[in-house]
């Protein structure tokens, strides 16, 4: 596999007003490098998720970072978004294809599944995400990753892999040795004491420090 540098894969909380969040959004995408934003909002009406997508959507396209929208394939097309992330429980990879086309981005959950992140990478997905690698206040985690996992997907597929579940500054280092293409980050970014934009620089200096 090519050695590609690690990078940012910012995720939003699952409650956003998107008028306020918008500055937040911009600061954090100022502050350094950033790959990707997934807008990941829960118990919402496809309404909200469209204003959401078109209060941040350009935010994140007019700085060339990919904005991918969690769980809705449709309403990703309908809102001009770079591409879909599904989980398992979601809409099957090749229906989200079908629907998104083959020059948008779709990623796949894999959880702690070496069999699942195969499947997935063999029928044509964008890149894989694994984790729980540590405790989370965003969802329940019911599985467990373990960097293992990384190093064993980097030395054998092509496909990038997202390592997700609990990540900070301090923590990240050995998921980026291990081999992990992007680190999916949500509450180290948007609950950082001194702003998301100073959460980014930190995330991007722990990388380097990784990699160095």
């Amino acid at each position: 596999m090519t050695e590609t540098a690690c990078r940012l894969y910012l995720v939003t909380p699952p409650v956003l007003e998107p008028a306020a969040f918008a500055p937040k959004l911009t600061e954090a995408l100022d502050a350094g490098d950033v790959a990707c934003v997934q807008l990941r909002l829960k118990d919402c009406s496809d309404d909200a998720v469209r204003r959401a997508c078109d209060a941040l959507r350009p935010i994140a396209q007019e700085r060339g970072v990919a904005f991918i929208l969690n769980d809705h394939p449709q309403l990703a097309r309908e809102t001009g978004c770079d591409g879909v992330h599904v989980g398992q429980k979601d809409t099957p990879y090749a229906q989200a294809r079908r629907i998104v086309g083959n020059d948008a981005i779709v990623g796949v959950t894999c959880h702690d599944s070496r069999h699942l992140a195969m499947e997935a990478g063999e029928a044509g997905a964008d890149y894989v995400a694994f984790g729980a690698f540590f405790p989370t206040t965003t969802k329940d985690a019911e599985f467990k990753a373990e960097p293992e996992l990384l190093r064993w997907w980097s030395e054998l597929m092509e496909v990038p892999c997202v390592a997700i579940g609990g990540i900070t500054q301090e923590n990240c280092g050995p998921l980026v040795s291990a081999g992990a293409d992007f680190l999916a980050v949500v509450g180290a970014v948007w609950n950082h004491p001194d702003g998301p934009g100073a959460a980014v620089k930190a995330f991007n200096a722990a990388i380097a420090a990784a990699e160095g």
